[in-house]
């Protein structure tokens, strides 16, 4: 940093400045007394030797006595010149031609003429030959003339002057001392300044060190007191400030971790928006939210939330009032609420509350769905081990095949009712907890081949593409393989089942911080939107007109779901109608 912007610099600047301008004025004070008093101590000294001479010269009447008195009055380098009568001069001895004043010079000034006129002393300052004075004062000089009265005599005056230039030197001398006064006082204010600044900007160096410090996060930093002014309390007010800093950082801290937390455990999402529709913050449920809604979007779109949500947006910046809208996303019924945030007067943005309300409608559906489904999977076998039992007791089967055919079809579907209970009964240990699970570490990359290889048959007769694809290999990971398999079993089944010719089934395993995610992708018919918070439960089917046999029971995902929450891990769906379903599970590792 340059010295003249520092504060040291502009300190010792402004006293230097200050002193040198007060010495300036005195200087120029001092010259002009000094000159002034040196031209009235020669006024004074020519005045009292010209009133000596004439009282001398009327004292004795013989010119010639008076004269030789008065030429040793007068001290060189004084001149004394007499006029006798208006005519007659007499100059001291000693006074050179050049150094003369003509009498024409004095006959023609009014003012020296003033003393044989008038009868009084006069003083004037004039040049040699003239009486105008010289742009130089030095090379005037000063004359004084008082008048004479001599016996024998009309008039009578005597002058005494004296060149201005004899006070040149003792001028000079005074001005060199004066200067040399101002220059050592300049100096030493200088080096004083400079000394008095530096003192006192020290503790404020110290202090700008510390404020950087303390702009870095290091609110521990102290200066150090060292005087006890108003920098030392300064000093004071700066160390309990960063205290004061630190105490409120770390309670700001403790509530943003608080309402971090709050937000993370919140069962409804929270979303954050400034007046443009950005999206500032989220928790995690609204996070979900929207990345359903990014998934149903596409590639092509270009709004960051929902439009029903951001027309709720616009409504609450227009009328500075809360509002409250449904939409439906992903098969989900969503419940948002958007209140308005005041920046002061204006408001700056909104927050968004998201209710999933699926649960409930969902709760509604199945309550009326229930029974039905139920009633529908059992009336079947029932009335089918009805008609073909009546149709052995009445003789309908003639022939012994027929009978044998009869007992076949009564016998499949006992055992269809069978698994039915059977899986009923499993779902039922299932959810309430008593499944048991044989953890082991299994090589991943063989056991999926396997599993997948299981379907190639099938799908190679639908004339489906069946791959695998593990983005990120990995050797071991533990988890119960005949579960497992079972939900990898009841996907991909579900994927080739609803798959045209032609399409693709794909399975993807891809490594995660804490797990691995398993998709089952389809480029099949894909599940309608309204059904899809449904997929998981009992009886589930969407083609609600589909036949019995390779539609199976409606149970396989009701108990896959409750397969990877005993694994710690969860299982989702997404899917576009004409576009394909997307099943995917995430599994945890073991710690």
């Amino acid at each position: 940093m340059r010295l003249w912007r520092s504060v040291v610099g502009k300190l010792w600047m402004t006293i230097l400045l200050l002193v040198s301008f007060v010495l300036f004025i005195l200087t120029i004070l001092l010259l002009e007394f000094f000159e002034g008093y040196h031209v009235k101590q020669v006024e004074n000294d020519l005045t009292a030797t010209v009133k000596k001479i004439a009282y001398i010269m009327e004292e004795h009447g013989n010119n010639e006595i008076g004269l030789e008195i008065a030429w040793e009055i007068a001290d060189k380098p004084a001149h004394v010149m007499v006029l006798m009568d208006g005519k007659k001069t007499y100059f001291s001895p000693g006074t050179k031609k050049s150094e003369k004043i003509p009498l024409a010079t004095v006959l023609k000034d009014k003012e020296l003429m003033k003393t044989v006129t008038e009868d009084k002393m006069v003083k004037k300052e004039m040049s040699l030959m003239g009486s105008q004075s010289n742009e130089s004062r030095y090379e005037n000089i000063i004359i004084i003339g008082v008048p004479l009265h001599m016996k024998g005599h009309q008039t009578g005056a005597v002058y005494i002057y004296q060149s201005l230039g004899v006070i040149k030197e003792t001028t000079q001398q005074t001005t060199r001392l004066i200067l040399l006064s101002a220059g050592i006082a300049i100096i030493l204010t200088t080096i004083f300044a400079f000394f008095l600044s530096t003192r006192i900007t020290a503790p404020l160096r110290k202090m700008r060190e510390a404020v950087f410090e303390v702009a870095r996060g290091k609110f521990d930093t102290k200066v150090p007191i060292l005087t006890h002014d108003e920098i030392g309390e300064l000093a004071t007010a700066f160390n309990q400030m960063g205290r004061q800093l630190k105490i409120n950082l770390n309670a700001l801290n403790q509530e943003k971790e608080q309402l971090s937390s709050i937000l993370s455990s919140m069962a409804d999402g929270v979303i954050t928006f400034n007046r443009d529709g950005t999206v500032l913050i989220t928790n995690p449920p609204a996070e979900r939210f929207l990345q359903q809604w990014y998934y149903e979007q596409g590639e092509n779109g270009d709004h960051a939330a929902p439009i029903r949500v951001l027309e709720l947006l616009n409504k609450v910046i227009d009328t500075e009032m809360e509002q409250t809208g449904e939409l439906m996303l992903q098969g989900r019924y969503y419940v948002v609420v958007v209140s308005p945030l005041y920046n002061q007067q204006n408001v700056r943005g909104a927050v968004a509350v998201v209710r999933d309300m699926s649960e409930e409608r969902q709760l509604d559906k199945l309550r009326k769905d229930f029974i039905a489904n139920v009633s529908h999977e059992l009336r079947t076998p029932i009335a089918m081990l009805q008609g073909y039992s009546e149709a052995i007791i009445d003789d309908i089967a003639s022939t012994e095949d027929e009978k044998k055919e009869i007992a076949k079809i009564i016998y499949d579907e006992s055992l269809r009712m069978g698994r039915l209970v059977n899986e009923l009964l499993d779902l039922a240990r299932m959810e309430a907890g008593h499944i048991s699970l044989n953890k082991e570490p299994v090589d991943f990359k063989p056991f999926l081949e396997r599993v997948t290889n299981k379907f190639q048959g099938l799908a190679r007769e639908k004339k489906i593409e069946l791959t695998v694809s593990l983005k990120h290999e990995i050797e071991w990971f533990e988890f119960d393989p005949d579960r497992i398999e079972q939900v990898l079993t009841n996907l991909i089944d579900n994927a080739i089942r609803h798959t045209p010719e032609g399409g693709r089934v794909e399975v993807v395993q891809k490594n995660r911080t804490h797990g691995i995610t398993i998709d089952v992708k389809d480029t099949g018919s894909g599940i309608p939107q309204e059904d899809l918070p449904f997929v998981f439960e009992r009886f589930y089917k969407a083609d609600k007109a589909r036949t019995r046999g390779r539609s199976g029971t409606g149970l396989g995902l009701a108990i896959a779901k409750n397969i990877i929450d005993a694994h710690k891990g969860q299982i989702s769906v997404q899917s576009k109608v004409g576009h394909g379903t997307t099943f995917s599970f995430f599994l945890p590792r073991t710690k």
